[in-house]
């Protein structure tokens, strides 16, 4: 995967060989096999952040490419279509059947992830799905079998795991000072009213929990609807969870969708033994390990810095990792199971916002558990108008 850069040219390159923009030529990379990649669903997410990350690869040398892509409207495929490149197909199953593709990225709405994903497997491509992995424990589950049935790669997307920030950060809770640690703190905010809290937001945190702290075994939820403005009139605006982990640590999240956006919105914090990390709105990791002694801190200088929100939100870390999966020459860094635990804990908030009790996991019956849940978000009306 992508060098340590945290924003920067890597180190070797700007000194040892005078490439200050970092794209030089770059021959470990030129060896590799080229990877043809298809995407279905070239909206918003597909043109702010994969189509340019993978732009941004292979100008620093990946092969890598968009050989074709599926997207029903015109006016945005075209537009894509003149800056990037590729095959433009309004139908995936047409580009499925007439294209030769090493994998494909899924990136149309939450509801189609099955649909597209199986009939990804079952062309026998390799599979990066958008998160959250669907909007059912029991289709999660199905994609998660058939990739392994089929022996394919399912990648479930969880981009902060490959940004900077929280990279170092597991190197600090694997091999540095915040070793087993006895506490996690999360907070994420959104300031938007048409987006639904949990799925479209605090599902990052879910997948950063487990990537940060182990498995999950309980958790314990409170949430209000407290000024009721959601235009999908989701449930909850706030939601406070306690968590219980199997290495016996404890954890707290919270998340908002009244809050501001563009103001300080993702927060945090590992707790280890006389030493604590915290990473601060995903651009800056911070160390306390000592009473008296200097705080360690690594954080981006925007100025003077290459800075790239391809690279540093995680979105050329993972491109990278999917296509050196396919090649054969890594293991994936998040899997379509991360993507099913990820969803799974928030399926268990769901479960004791509804009960308003303590929920175990893993969840027993997740046909039973999207039953629930499904009721309770349409008794309040969502999906809105």
């Amino acid at each position: 995967m992508l060098e340590d850069t945290y924003g920067h040219t890597p180190v070797h390159k700007a000194f040892e060989q005078g490439d200050v923009y970092g794209i030089g030529y770059d021959e470990a990379r030129t060896t590799r096999s080229h990877i043809r990649l298809g995407v279905i669903g070239a909206g918003g997410v597909a043109q702010s952040k994969y189509f340019p990350a993978i732009a941004r690869l292979r100008m620093i040398w990946e092969p890598i490419e968009i050989a074709a892509f599926s997207e029903p409207r015109e006016d945005q495929a075209q537009k894509v279509q003149a800056v990037y490149g590729g095959k433009w197909f309004t139908d995936y199953r047409a580009m499925l059947a007439e294209v030769e593709l090493d994998g494909v990225l899924v990136l149309g709405p939450d509801e189609l992830h099955l649909e597209h994903t199986l009939a990804c497997l079952e062309a026998g491509k390799h599979v990066l799905v958008e998160k959250p992995i669907t909007r059912s424990l029991v289709d999660a589950r199905q994609m998660c079998q058939t990739a392994q049935e089929r022996r394919l790669t399912l990648m479930a997307v969880a981009n902060k795991r490959y940004s900077p920030p929280y990279r170092r950060a597991k190197q600090a809770i694997e091999n540095g000072k915040v070793h087993d640690p006895a506490m996690f703190v999360g907070k994420f905010n959104l300031g938007y009213e048409y987006v639904d809290l949990l799925e479209s937001g605090t599902i990052h945190l879910f997948d950063l929990t487990r990537y940060l702290m182990g498995n999950v075994v309980a958790v314990n939820a409170v949430g209000a609807d407290k000024f009721g403005r959601n235009k999908r009139k989701y449930p909850v605006d706030n939601v406070v969870v306690t968590l219980e982990f199997a290495s016996s640590a404890v954890g707290t999240i919270s998340t908002s969708s009244t809050s501001l956006n563009l103001k300080p919105w993702e927060r945090v914090e590992v707790y280890g033994e006389h030493a604590w990390l915290a990473v601060e709105d995903q651009h800056e990791l911070l160390i306390y390990d000592s009473e008296e002694g200097p705080t360690q801190s690594w954080r981006t200088v925007v100025p003077n810095t290459l800075l790239f929100d391809e690279e540093f939100g995680g979105y050329m870390g993972i491109l990278e990792n999917f296509a050196q999966v396919i090649r054969g020459s890594d293991v994936p860094l998040v899997t379509g199971l991360d993507g099913y635990h990820a969803f799974e804990l928030l399926r268990a908030v769901q479960l004791s916002l509804i009960h308003h009790n303590r929920i175990s996991l893993p969840l027993i019956d997740p046909t039973e558990t999207d039953r629930d849940v499904q009721r309770w978000l349409e008794k309040s009306g969502w999906p809105g108008e």
